[in-house]
């Protein structure tokens, strides 16, 4: 298995020249170069970065013992600062405030100074040490746990503190962007509730979106909040929905009203006809009409997702909009877009909150509604002004904004070449070199958390742009594509293509791509989506390699092609997940008619659903690509399919140096012409 790692007598330096209890590096610490990539050591590898990997291991295990007694081994490796996290997060329940003001000191200004302070506040706010809390809230530089958050306005609560509009608004946010239940935002919302701070619309607002989301635990404490005695029957109304509102006659109280309106938001989640059927017999009437509107919402958005043509006529059962979640709104506008009604696109949009009607997604569905209902000149001011403020090469919409005004998309200026001093600032920074240091020996995902607390977060707003440039070229020097490309996707006035959109294995890619009539450009564009070029990556499924590839499908796929002998360890080697991969998604590109938007999606959530997906019907059958794109119910392949065409689009215009265009190969996607077989149903998942 091929492994891209930093050569051994780097990483030997790294250990060598790290200061790691004082968390600099000696000038100099990066200046070997040339090696060729090594293999990462194991645990049972003798040497110091053994020890290391065994601690690692034992911390997964939870063996304090096992980590007390490796920690002094420990003493003077590069990593150390890791090493005596784990320690200390083993025992921390049962560290004393000295034990851990010894860490943080020992390992000031370092990651894991920081990471341990975190968990020290969890444990604080857990155990309502708010003294405790207090003393180290201040020094806390990520704040990037949204607990730690809710635990600091707790807190403000608890000690009789003024809390301003502010952290009312953050807590709320927080507590509502919760997936699952913790203590701490649970803690500040009832606080904040009991302080007047936070009213009742709230805590069955988050119990609301909790039952939508299947999170019935997240419901149950929402409502006991507010009315403790209800809680068990949320529990009722998650395991029959329909039983509890047949068994009810009316609404009678507000407290009565909520818990139909949660019962009806469940039983649209498993049958939204049943739902709509329950609100036009007997419930639509009772309710007040903020609640039916929210449920006829909640209806419609599952109508959405089946790309169902009734779903407009439901969202139109809506008499305010305002009453809408944001998603339920961007749900309304997709299923608007398919059926080509424009003024329900506009509306959907202009009544979501400010933030999301700002995300460049919904700036530039909201130019094209507006330049489709334009009727003069002075009424396509507006849409022009929307597609101009967002317009560029950064992403998706922003190339479409770009490609509306009528420019093409190409390569933007490289910025000014890095000098010798910002090159030796990056080759010089603790923290970038220990997670690369991490990273060759076997701990990616330590060192990837490293490396962005270090570019994100260790100073407030992150690293200034010149500098995000020298830690890109830093870890694009040393082959770690991931780091590479993610440092330079934070720069937003100056773009390095050459660290954005790397070409790792040139001649691999490009001229096995080439050998069987696929475009290179949308391979890259595909390989960048799938593993960042990380030859080692292994999703929780068990996809594995840089394109990405199952087991079952890498089989199916070197039997379709004729390759021999092939065994499933095959998959790690770089030219044999190029061979599978590419010839993979050659099959699926013919299958889908050379739909570039459709095999995306086969390669990302298997070829059944875009089989489903590509012929919603209505009024429209065919769809511009951008709307079929956009309407794709998955979240996750949504993105994945925007995300690989702007790719494609870049690596394109890196490859031919000619402007390119993402409209023309999104193309249009609609039912399979007449009399055609579809081919792709002999496609096996990827």
């Amino acid at each position: 298995m091929a492994l891209m790692y930093f050569p051994k007598i780097l990483t030997s330096f790294i250990r060598l020249l790290v200061l790691p209890a004082c968390g600099v590096l000696l000038p100099g610490l990066l200046a070997a170069q040339g090696a060729r990539p090594g293999a990462p050591q194991s645990a049972s590898a003798p040497g110091s970065d053994g020890i290391i990997l065994d601690m690692r291991e034992a911390a997964r295990r939870g063996d304090k013992a096992r980590l007390a007694a490796l920690l002094p081994l420990a003493r003077g490796h590069a990593l150390e600062p890791w090493a005596a996290y784990w320690e200390m997060k083993a025992r921390l329940d049962e560290a004393n405030v000295l034990d851990v003001q010894d860490f943080l000191s020992r390992y000031a200004g370092s990651y894991q100074e920081d990471r341990l302070r975190n968990d020290w506040l969890l444990l604080a706010g857990k155990r309502r040490d708010w003294a405790g809390f207090s003393a180290e809230w201040p020094r806390f530089r990520m704040r990037d746990d949204r607990e730690a958050r809710c635990y600091a306005a707790a807190m403000e609560v608890a000690q009789g503190r003024a809390v301003t509009a502010e952290v009312v608004a953050d807590v709320r946010r927080d507590w509502f962007a919760q997936r699952e239940l913790d203590d701490g935002c649970l803690l500040a919302a009832g606080l904040l509730h009991q302080a007047g701070k936070l009213p009742f619309n709230d805590l069955w607002l988050k119990a609301r979106l909790a039952m939508e989301a299947n999170r019935p635990g997240m419901a149950r404490a929402a409502v006991e909040l507010d009315a403790p005695d209800a809680a068990a029957t949320v529990a009722q109304i998650q395991t029959s929905p329909i039983r509890y509102l047949t068994s009810r006659a009316a609404v009678g109280t507000r407290k009565g009203q909520e818990l139909i309106v949660l019962a009806l938001i469940k039983l649209a989640t498993q049958d939204p006809d049943q739902a709509a059927a329950q609100m036009e017999s007997k419930w639509s009437v009772q309710l007040r009409p903020e609640e039916r509107n929210w449920v006829w919402g909640v209806i419609g958005r599952q109508a959405a997702l089946k790309l169902q043509d009734g779903a407009v006529q439901i969202f139109a059962k809506v008499t305010r909009d305002k009453d809408l979640s944001d998603e339920m709104l961007a749900w309304k506008a997709r299923s608007a877009m398919r059926q080509g009604q424009w003024r329900t696109v506009k509306s959907a949009i202009e009544a979501m909150d400010a933030s999301a009607r700002e995300e460049p997604v919904w700036v530039y569905w909201r130019a094209r509604a507006l330049t489709a209902l334009a009727r003069s000149d002075a009424d396509r001011v507006l849409p022009r002004q929307l597609l101009e403020s967002i317009a560029g090469v950064q992403g998706f919409y922003e190339k479409l904004a770009q490609e509306d005004l009528g420019r093409l998309i190409s390569v933007p200026p490289a910025p000014a070449p890095l000098t010798e001093a910002e090159k030796a600032a990056a080759r010089s920074n603790a923290g970038l070199n220990r997670a690369l240091l991490a990273i060759s020996v076997g701990l990616r995902s330590e060192g990837v958390r490293e490396w962005n607390y270090t570019t994100n977060l260790h100073t407030p707003g992150g690293m200034p742009e010149r500098e995000l440039h020298a830690a890109a070229d830093l870890a694009c020097q040393f082959q770690v594509w991931d780091r590479c490309i993610n440092t330079s996707e934070r720069t937003r006035t100056s773009f390095d293509y050459g660290h954005r959109f790397p070409m790792p294995f040139r001649d691999a890619v490009v001229n096995q791509s080439r050998s069987i009539g696929l475009d290179p450009a949308y391979v890259y564009g595909l390989i960048r989506q799938e593993s960042r070029f990380i030859i080692a990556a292994r999703s929780g499924v068990g996809a594995s390699g840089l394109m990405q590839v199952m087991p079952a499908t890498a089989r199916w796929t070197a039997r379709k092609i004729g390759l021999t002998g092939f065994t499933p360890d095959q998959i790690y080697q770089q030219d044999t997940n190029i061979l599978l991969g590419t010839s993979y998604l050659k099959l699926a590109l013919d299958d889908f008619q050379n739909s570039l938007p459709l095999a995306a999606a086969a390669y990302n959530a298997g070829p059944g659903r875009p089989r489903l997906w590509r012929a919603p019907g209505g009024s429209n059958p065919t769809l511009d690509g951008a709307i079929w794109a956009e309407n794709v119910p998955f979240s996750e392949t949504r993105d994945y399919v925007k995300k690989v065409l702007s790719n494609t689009v870049d690596y394109a215009a890196i490859l031919t140096g000619q402007p390119q265009s993402l409209k023309a190969r999104l193309g249009t996607v609609g039912p399979l012409p007449t009399g055609a077989v579809d081919l792709s149903t002999e496609l096996v998942p990827p």
